[in-house]
């Protein structure tokens, strides 16, 4: 592959995580980007100093696009408890099989060993508490702390279901979270 003089961070970035994500954090040296995105290993140390700088700043573009992915469906699903089941299982669709999931571990594990990545981590449960939290507003009965038990649960069933994936991801989540809903509904 020629050598190119320029390509944005952004660009450079998002073939960091495809290797991240293909092989493991492990994978990402300078050597292997500088293959899958054609700049010289030089320019990318240039660019990004250190292997945990680099590996901190691909690991925040992928927190980046969960923001946006968590604020474009927290915009779209109606202020219901069907609508918060239906934001999560949006937030689920990005893990794919067992494998991808498997591997998405792996970078959980490097955002956990890093403060800012974890920071980060933190700040996303706020949002998305909140967001839940939002669709039970009108719920007669809900907890006050429904939407960080619910964003629990539904954190639960991905792990579950990684020990049993024959049923498809969607399926299984919705069907968890039908029943978390049902169990916290008021008994009348």
């Amino acid at each position: 592959m020629p050598r190119m003089k320029a390509l944005p961070d952004n660009e450079v970035l998002e073939e960091a995580l495809r290797l991240i994500h293909a092989r493991g954090p492990d994978a990402l040296t300078f050597a292997s980007l500088s293959e899958a995105c054609g700049l010289s290993p030089a320019t990318l140390v240039q660019r990004f100093k250190g292997k945990a700088d680099l590996t901190r700043a691909a690991l925040s573009l992928a927190w980046d696009q969960l923001d946006a992915r968590t604020e474009r469906l927290a915009r779209e699903m109606p202020p219901t408890p069907q609508g918060a089941i239906d934001l999560l299982i949006g937030l689920s669709g990005d893990y794919g099989g067992i494998e991808a999931y498997a591997e998405g571990l792996l970078v959980l594990r490097e955002d956990f060993r890093d403060p800012v990545l974890r920071a980060r981590g933190a700040a996303w449960k706020a949002v998305l508490v909140r967001a839940l939290d939002a669709r039970f507003a009108e719920a007669p009965g809900a907890s006050p702390d429904i939407g960080l038990l619910m964003a629990s649960v539904w954190q639960g069933s991905l792990l579950w279901w990684a020990f049993d994936p024959s049923e498809r991801l969607d399926r299984h989540v919705a069907a968890t979270l039908r029943c978390f809903v049902a169990a916290m509904a008021p008994r009348g």
